[in-house]
């Protein structure tokens, strides 16, 4: 893009030059390459882990129900609000005031970064395959391997976003081809007895109820559709307004679809209790199971690149959120610095220094790959359940609608959007609740700063008791991790 290009905020309409913007297929694959990352790899253990087959289909439906009505809400919401951009946090600004809209661009932001440090461990995980020294991807060897892959990826992005964006589509076909072989060879092994086996789970004491079941499989789901606003968030660089929209439901639909399909016939080629003794990426093991070695090779091999397509698109998409943010004076002005190619450049250093530091983290506390998602999974929570709501409060206000346009259908998909964030907070476990509290407080001090320099004030009185709550579940948090009640980043 050119240096001409007008920052993405919210608030402010799309720039108005059309050079370098990004079309339906490229808007797709920021969608699809966004969600489909090192989850789907490891969703036959992660599933499996902690709940049988009934969970599961239990867990996919009420995911694929929640997640449908984020997919409305954002397709929705892109052509009813087009002059709000940047998605989760704009909405969330527009419907419930600064803090909040601060509080959900300042968690999409964190999920961004410390979900690119999972792909990082999963990613060198996966090549301890061919190179035993990476181990589970947090040994000292895979962290200057990881090291090196996140400043190539930032090299590529200052060159410019649109060219990052092309490089994403390529890798996001070459990283479904896999996955669809294997489902090919998954349905061909498939055993019904297998599957139904212990279809409850009743026979694993260990699993527990089929509620507590469900529960388990609530953050896994959550965190392979992570990315579902990934059009919605590049809505500024979009060339054409609808195309945000198609492109999130042509991305919902096609992971729904793979994401399913792993898991399910996973679960018909080897038992519950098998399946979570598996080493990830656990598709490896599965498909190694049925065709031999070369299974667990073309596997590990896809995994890199589908994490490497992640690791650059989700570094695109931690860029973007600061720096459309600070447009609007919800972030401070210095992270809304850009290149002469468009590219996002404070914003970038600052997210990819975190990143290398939370590398480097993960190698002293030995963090594992699904204690590192699940933090980011719970960091997210805000932007969704906030876009649902201000989806929702659209519908019951009229603001938006023409006299007599019917409401309830989208009030509907609000309430749902926002039940479905409500009800995975409480599945979340107080654990990572805590974590994800810890995260947030830093965030306090830059919006102070972002509401000094735009001279505005800084708290409503509501929005100063939500940030005493903020600061004192950080500070119970930081307690429980000095004491031992709690421990940061392990499973």
């Amino acid at each position: 893009m050119s240096s001409s290009t007008v920052r993405a905020a919210a608030g402010t309409t799309a720039p108005p030059s059309v050079a370098g913007k990004l079309g339906l297929s490229a808007l797709t694959a920021l969608v699809i390459g966004s969600m489909i990352g090192s989850g789907a790899f490891s969703l036959p253990q992660n599933m499996a882990n902690g709940a049988g087959p009934l969970a599961i289909l239990i867990g996919w439906a009420i995911t694929g129900v929640g997640v449908l009505a984020l997919a409305l809400v954002y397709q929705g919401l892109s052509t009813r609000k087009p002059e709000l951009n940047v998605g989760p946090y704009a909405y969330a600004k527009a419907g419930f005031g600064a803090f909040i809209g601060f509080n959900s661009a300042w968690g999409y932001w964190v999920s961004a970064w410390v979900g690119n440090v999972s792909y990082a461990v999963v990613m060198f995980s996966a090549l301890s395959y061919f190179f035993p020294a990476f181990g589970a991807g947090n040994s000292w060897q895979a962290i200057v391997g990881a090291s090196l892959v996140l400043w190539a990826i930032h090299a590529l992005i200052l060159n410019g976003v649109r060219q990052a964006a092309m490089i994403n589509l390529i890798t996001t076909i070459a990283k479904i081809a896999p996955i669809i072989l294997f489902i090919a060879i998954a349905v061909v092994a498939f055993k019904i007895d297998v599957f139904t086996l212990d279809f409850s789970g009743a026979k694993s004491a260990s699993l527990g109820s089929v509620l507590k079941q469900t529960n388990s499989t609530l953050l896994v789901t959550l965190w392979v559709f992570i990315g579902i606003e990934g059009a919605s968030v590049y809505s500024a660089r979009a060339a054409r307004r609808q195309d945000i929209g198609a492109a999130t439901m042509l991305g919902f639909v096609t992971c729904l679809a793979i994401y399913a399909l792993i898991s399910l016939l996973s679960l018909g080629i080897l038992g519950q209790p098998e399946l979570a003794a598996l080493k990830n990426p656990s598709m490896a093991g599965v498909l190694e199971h049925v065709v031999g070695p070369w299974g667990a090779i073309v596997i590990n091999i896809a995994l890199v690149v589908s994490v490497l397509g992640a690791f650059l698109t989700w570094t695109m998409l931690a860029a973007e959120v600061p720096f459309a943010a600070a447009g609007d004076g919800t972030m401070p002005k210095f992270f809304g610095r850009q290149n002469t190619q468009g590219a996002p450049v404070a914003s970038l250093w600052v997210t990819n220094a975190l990143v290398q530091a939370f590398l480097v983290l993960t190698l002293l506390s030995n963090a594992t790959y699904q204690a590192l998602f699940s933090i980011a999974s719970v960091a997210i929570l805000v932007p969704y359940a906030f876009s649902g709501a201000y989806a929702a409060k659209l519908a019951i206000t009229g603001e938006s609608y023409a006299t007599g346009e019917s409401r309830t259908k989208n009030l509907v998909i609000g309430a749902v959007a926002t039940a479905y964030g409500a009800w995975l907070v409480y599945a979340a476990g107080a654990n990572y609740l805590f974590m994800a509290a810890m995260l947030y407080v830093p965030g306090i001090a830059v919006y102070v700063i972002a509401r000094r320099e735009n001279g505005a004030k800084i708290f409503t009185p509501f929005e100063a008791a939500l940030a005493i709550t903020i600061i004192g579940a950080g500070a119970l948090a930081a307690y429980l991790i000095w004491s031992g009640a709690i421990s940061p980043l392990s499973s």
